[in-house]
């Protein structure tokens, strides 16, 4: 599974992250540091990778066009890098299950809970 971390994210994340999404990238990384939501998107689908970011404006683009590309929407607010980490580390069996269904579009992670929108 490969995560597109959105510039609201830190870069650090795919570093974090590497053991559990090794093919993990930050827009940065790939050129798309000021790169509009729909050309992130187009991206995303095109290389499949799964969206991850704290924007809604994602989360309105995965109801309006559906898969692919798929989208992890993080309603955590302001929160640390650290914390950030955490949620995703500990969601990874989460994470595999809504990338392996073929009908959802997003998932949402609060911190709390998790839930998945078609």
């Amino acid at each position: 599974m490969k995560l597109l971390f959105d510039q609201n994210l830190s870069r650090r994340l795919v570093n974090r992250l590497a053991s559990a999404f090794p093919e993990s990238e930050h827009v940065a990384e790939v050129g798309l540091d000021q790169a509009t939501d729909h050309e992130i998107w187009a991206h995303a689908g095109a290389e499949g990778f799964v969206v991850v970011s704290k924007d809604a404006d994602f989360r309105q683009l995965a109801f309006l066009h559906g898969p692919p590309p798929k989208v992890v929407w993080l309603r955590v607010g302001n929160v640390s890098t650290d914390a950030i980490h955490e949620l995703l580390a500990a969601s990874v069996d989460v994470l595999e299950a809504f990338n392996g269904s073929p009908e959802e579009a997003l998932l949402v992670l609060d911190g709390n809970q998790s839930t998945t929108n078609d």
